[in-house]
């Protein structure tokens, strides 16, 4: 095993590894090969998200924490959460955006450096979800910055959030 990580690390090979009992296709594995070649392109082998939560329920964010842990593991392919939107290259926007959080969701955007890219994530950051046509929400995320792409689910499962990740990228790589 350590003759194996030696030669990983001499030869900058990178090894994507999966947990046990994780099933995945060939097809599937080149596509998440492809994914983190476009983020080393594109990010520089670092993708840094800013999570916002702009008034939801708390399902999305428990969903991204489910990102980190070791059955998704998402810091493997250089893509980590942020506490500071001057460290991020995405804002990842949960909730219906609360009349509230308005001021609060563009200043942030405003603080992340460009290029800068925001993902709206849950059907209530999408329209507003169950809380659409209330006073008291802006109905999407769109209505305060713009998005340039969109999760749905309520929640959306870790593997969506990734698949969404993955298209943000083949969107922004061309």
């Amino acid at each position: 095993m350590l003759k194996e990580i030696i030669k990983n690390i001499i030869t900058k090979k990178k090894v994507i590894t999966f947990p046990e009992g994780f099933n995945i296709s060939p097809e599937e594995a080149a596509k998440i090969v492809s994914f983190q070649e476009k983020i080393d392109r594109a990010f520089s082998r670092s993708l840094r998200i800013r999570q916002v939560d702009a008034g939801s329920c708390n399902a999305c964010e428990w969903e991204c924490t489910a990102l980190t842990n070791p059955i998704y593991d998402i810091q493997r392919f250089g893509i980590d959460f942020v506490a500071s939107p001057r460290h991020a290259d995405v804002l990842l926007v949960t909730g219906p955006v609360s009349r509230q959080m308005e001021l609060a969701l563009r200043k942030t955007y405003l603080a992340t450096p460009e290029p800068r890219l925001v993902i709206a994530c849950g059907d209530c950051t999408i329209d507003g979800g169950v809380y659409r046509g209330s006073y008291a929400v802006s109905n999407g995320v769109a209505n305060v910055v713009p998005v340039d792409c969109y999760i749905s689910g309520c929640p959306p499962t870790p593997i969506a959030i990734i698949k969404g990740l993955m298209e943000l990228m083949k969107k922004i790589s061309g």
